[in-house]
């Protein structure tokens, strides 16, 4: 590919022509066989066969059960469960390990909303951990540092289709008596040492929701290799406080029983769209390689770092700008390449310690539970890498929203090879 020089083409910004004039291809992995399976549901007038008491139905119809059962062998874990979303999914997962009020939860802070709002669903009290400066993940030394005699559990997120340090937080949590919960919304299929992410935690689960890579909507997985927990994530899924006649009546204590029940057209969509997984993650990669290739001398610009013992799925392409090394700052740059027509563009991700509902003490509740106020401070200054990126260095793709042909990635280097001749 030919290299882009400062005199030949001015920067569209600067009154030059945009180099990317057509829209881009929007991702859909929905085709026939989605259509198909979403027929016959319709056509067996089932559309869910939930019944929130005990009996046959109580976990499902046959399509929940069948991708309940196609997820087992994918994903190689003991026990999965279907939900209406993966933020129900956050809750219930939550709930099952038997959080109360006044426990902590260590929480990344660049991560979506709901990975910290399902803790307070339970009234206990998330705890902002910074990130690791080359993956984005929660870092395990920002971990340790937060750990205080009321830690119950972490939350760990593998970040933009790459799995956290697992391995060493799982040595924290095992050390420390503390429930280990895996979020891999934006990594499924990604692979960290021999295993799937989020399947080596005590429990976790994935996405479904419509622009993750596979979908049925809006939907989740919970997986879990530990029979106890997952008992109780039935329960929460499906009113299990008024399953009075369980087997496992020892199982509803502290039960709040939800209605995150699945519909069967969403489970036999997302049964499709499993087969896909594998695919789909293959074409990510490739669209990666190109991009690293591309953009790999380009100076002050960092490409996504992978850890040597994982893959990466890229939900997101995630870069960082070495700002001394520009001329620009990051909002030039963004202006500049969103005027030449790169879509897909993100300035920041989330530091969701900074959120209203946590600079307000009444959202989560001081009064009444034993903890002081000076205990928890949501501060700017307490994820500092996090704050940082956010704020003046992090720019990503989001590989997650459109096709990205072959032609468009070429489009794609080209323009940031135009707006770096002027940096």
């Amino acid at each position: 590919m030919k290299q882009v020089h400062r005199t030949a083409n001015p920067l569209a910004c600067e009154g030059g022509s945009k180099l990317i004039e057509a829209p881009f291809k929007k991702y859909n992995s929905i085709g026939s066989e989605e259509v198909q399976a979403a027929n016959r549901v319709l056509n067996s007038g089932c559309l869910s066969a939930f019944v929130g008491g005990k009996g046959q139905y109580f976990l499902g119809g046959e399509e929940i059960i069948q991708l309940e059962e196609d997820a087992k062998d994918y994903f190689r874990v003991r026990n999965v469960i279907a939900v209406n979303s993966w933020t129900s999914g956050l809750i219930a997962c939550v709930g099952a390990i038997g959080i109360e009020p006044g426990d902590e939860i260590i929480v990344p802070t660049w991560t979506m909303a709901a990975t910290a709002t399902c803790v307070l669903h339970w009234n206990a009290i998330p705890v902002f951990a910074d990130i690791d400066p080359q993956t984005f993940n929660i870092d395990p030394r920002s971990i340790e540092e937060k750990i205080t005699k009321r830690t119950k559990a972490v939350i760990a997120v593998d970040i933009f289709g790459q799995s956290c340090n697992i391995k060493r937080i799982r040595e924290i949590t095992d050390k420390n008596n503390i429930t280990l919960i895996t979020d891999t919304a934006q990594s499924p299929g990604a692979i960290s040492g021999d295993s799937y992410a989020g399947t080596n935690s005590d429990i976790g689960g994935f996405s479904l929701n419509y622009h993750k890579h596979i979908h049925c909507g809006e939907g989740g997985l919970i997986i879990t290799n530990d029979d106890k927990l997952a008992e109780r994530t039935r329960l929460i899924r499906n009113h299990g406080e008024a399953v009075i006649e369980s087997n496992n009546p020892h199982e509803l204590k502290n039960i709040i029983g939800y209605n995150f029940r699945l519909g069967e057209i969403e489970a036999a969509i997302a049964r499709e769209q499993l087969k896909k997984l594998s695919s789909i993650v293959i074409r990510r990669q490739e669209i990666a390689g190109k991009l690293n290739v591309g953009l790999a001398n380009l100076k002050g610009l960092k490409l996504p770092y992978i850890d040597k013992e994982q893959t990466h799925v890229y939900y997101v392409y995630g870069l960082l700008l070495e700002l001394d090394k520009l001329k620009r700052d990051r909002n030039w740059i963004y202006k500049a390449l969103e005027a030449e027509g790169v879509q897909g563009l993100m300035k920041g991700y989330a530091n969701i310690h900074l959120l209203p509902i946590f600079q307000n003490k009444i959202a989560y509740g001081t009064n009444g539970f034993p903890w002081n106020e000076s205990d928890i401070d949501y501060k700017k200054g307490i994820c500092p890498v996090a704050e940082r990126y956010h704020d003046e260095e992090f720019l990503g793709l989001q590989l997650c929203m459109y096709e990205f042909e072959n032609s468009e990635i070429n489009q794609l280097i080209e323009a940031f090879q135009k707006v770096w001749a002027f940096l």
